[in-house]
């Protein structure tokens, strides 16, 4: 169930990213290029590419969903829930960031156990 969650939020970051309003160039390459890197797995990568992005563009509410996803695949829970806390108070309205969100809200508490129970 958490991999088809988090396949989702990847599939989401993909829809968030295209319909975002970002008005130049070189953010909607950075932000294409770490759907790419994402794609492949490149988790670093996506990241580097979406912190550009928000370094250039803070107000990027898909740059900060989409590093809210990253995050959470590479089990930074803490980070990812900022991020998407960021992104929706950019997006209030943006369903893409909500349902992402929400998916990360029922999970997170199982990931957050699963982990203590690990340590």
């Amino acid at each position: 169930m958490i991999k088809k969650i988090i396949c989702l939020s990847i599939f989401s970051v993909i829809l968030v990213s295209f319909f975002s309003s970002c008005s130049h160039s070189s953010i909607n390459q950075q932000l294409h290029f770490g759907i790419q890197a994402a794609k492949k797995d490149l988790w670093e990568e996506a990241i580097f590419r979406w912190k550009k992005v928000i370094h250039s563009n803070p107000s990027s509410a898909a740059a900060h969903n989409n590093l809210a996803v990253a995050y959470e695949k590479k089990g930074l829970w803490e980070e990812a829930k900022k991020e998407y806390e960021i992104a929706l108070k950019l997006s209030p309205g943006n369903s893409h960031i909500k349902s992402n969100y929400q998916n990360f809200k029922e999970v997170y508490p199982l990931l957050k156990k699963e982990k203590n129970e690990k340590n």
